[in-house]
Formats: C-alpha cells, sequence, structure tokens
C-alpha cells in the first residue's frame, strides 16, 4: 500500500490515510487501495478504524487527479470511483469507527457519513467545499443528506461553510466530540470495548437490516427480518449467546 497504513489488532483492522503531505487528500491510487482492502475483509475482521496521518483525517479530492484526468469521460469515471467506495464502505458487515482531527473535508467529509461512529476532535474542521471550487459534491451529497438531513445538508453545501467537531456533533454528523487526542484515544477503546462485546455475525445482520431501512418496503423488511432472526436464535452465535445468558458467562466472541 503507498497510501495507506494499516495494522490488524485483536479482530480490529486499523487503516490510516497516509499521504500526509497532502492533508490525505484522497488520490484515485488512494481510493483503488481502499477498495482493495475492503474487497479482502474476513470474518475474523470484526471493526475498522479509520484515521488520518499527521493530524488530519482527510482534506478532499486531490486537486491534482482531477487536473490530470483528461477529457469528461474520465473525470465522470474518476468521480464515480468514490461514490462507489462510499457504497462499499458503508455496506461491509463489520462495525466502521472514524477518528476525525483536522480538516474533514468534501471526500473526507462523505467518509464520515458513511461511518457506523464517528469521535471527532473538537477542533477538527469540517465542511463542503465544492461549490466555493465552482464544483459539486457530486457521490457525497446522498450520504450527507442521509447523515443530517436534506434542510442542513442544503445549508452546507450551497454555502460551503466551514464548522469545528462540537457543530459537527450537534448536527449528528459525529457520536463523540472530545477535547485533546488523548480523551479521543479512550473514548475509541471504549467504543472498541463494546462493539467488541457484540457477536460478529448478529452485528452484521442488524447493520444490513438498519441500512434497508431507510430504502425498502417496511412489509416486505420485516418479512426479511424474521428470517434473519430464525437463523440467528438457531445459528451458532444465537446458541453460544443463549447458553452463556443462562451460565452467567460471557460469550466466545466477547472480549
Amino acid at each position: 500500500m503507498n497510501t495507506l497504513l494499516l495494522e490488524p489488532h485483536n479482530g480490529v483492522l486499523h487503516i490510516t490515510l497516509n499521504r500526509p503531505a497532502n492533508r490525505n487528500a484522497m488520490s484515485l491510487e488512494m481510493v483503488n487501495e481502499l477498495r482493495a482492502v475492503l474487497a479482502q475483509l474476513d470474518s475474523q475482521v470484526r471493526a475498522l478504524v479509520i484515521s488520518g496521518a499527521d493530524g488530519h483525517f482527510c482534506a478532499g479530492a486531490d486537486v491534482k487527479d482531477m487536473v490530470n484526468a483528461g477529457g469528461k469521460a474520465q473525470l465522470q469515471a474518476l468521480n464515480r470511483a468514490f461514490g462507489t467506495l462510499l457504497q462499499e464502505v458503508e455496506a461491509v458487515p463489520q462495525v466502521v469507527i472514524v477518528v476525525l482531527q483536522g480538516a474533514v473535508l468534501g471526500g473526507g467529509f462523505g467518509l464520515a457519513c458513511v461511518s457506523d461512529i464517528a469521535l471527532a476532535d473538537h477542533q477538527a474542521q469540517f465542511g463542503l467545499p465544492e461549490t466555493s471550487l465552482g464544483l459539486l459534491p457530486a457521490q457525497i451529497a446522498p450520504f450527507v443528506v442521509k447523515r443530517i438531513g436534506l434542510t442542513q445538508a442544503r445549508r452546507l453545501a450551497l454555502t460551503a461553510a466551514r464548522f469545528d467537531g462540537v457543530e459537527a456533533h450537534r448536527l449528528g454528523v459525529v457520536h463523540f466530540v472530545e477535547a485533546d487526542p488523548q480523551a479521543l484515544a479512550e473514548r475509541l477503546d471504549d467504543v472498541l470495548g463494546h462493539v467488541l462485546q457484540c457477536a460478529p455475525g448478529a452485528n452484521g445482520r442488524t447493520k444490513a437490516l438498519l441500512l434497508a431501512s431507510a430504502e425498502q418496503p417496511i412489509g416486505p423488511l420485516l418479512d426479511q427480518a424474521a428470517e434473519w432472526f430464525a437463523e440467528a436464535v438457531t445459528g451458532v452465535e444465537g446458541i453460544e449467546g443463549t447458553q452463556a445468558f443462562v451460565q452467567k458467562r460471557k460469550p466466545g466472541w466477547s472480549r
């Protein structure tokens, strides 16, 4: 990997966006490397933690890629590749946690919006600067709307306003905001501790159910949910979880 640092530990894969000279701007190479990592995930990985090197999360798309892309068709393909990455990050069965510091702009903001749990430094700088550059937040916009609602998304996208971690928390972009790196690290440990108490298969199915609830008709969705529930109760995790409860012990997946 040229643009990522990968560190697996105790069922958690820590992914660091590593282009510090560009505030970890999202190049096509980084997009492709992230997609390759996601494609190779297996059931041993229960959570992903995505952060950025040298005090910044991600300052958005790499403008050099856009300048060098060539014609309209190449630009369209470049832009759509990032949207595909966002779809894939959102859909993985693992719990996706982002740790947000410094610049969380454009594509970085979009990546934050597809996470399951977001932690932020109170001084992190969020925003959708695209319109101030004569561009569109084309692939990001639908995920921002899903995260914070249409009214706030319109305000942020149409003003290119910058805001800090405290405001990001108020808007619902992030779940926790902390005052310093030490507190942020402690919060991450706490969140991971809770995630690793949950059965990985049950978490994956629950995540899929929650995501589907925003799009699928309620009747077919509840039919599918009932089928998944029956499978869970009679499956390995369900049997282990109920036996552990009766025996007053921790289940085998708990760490």
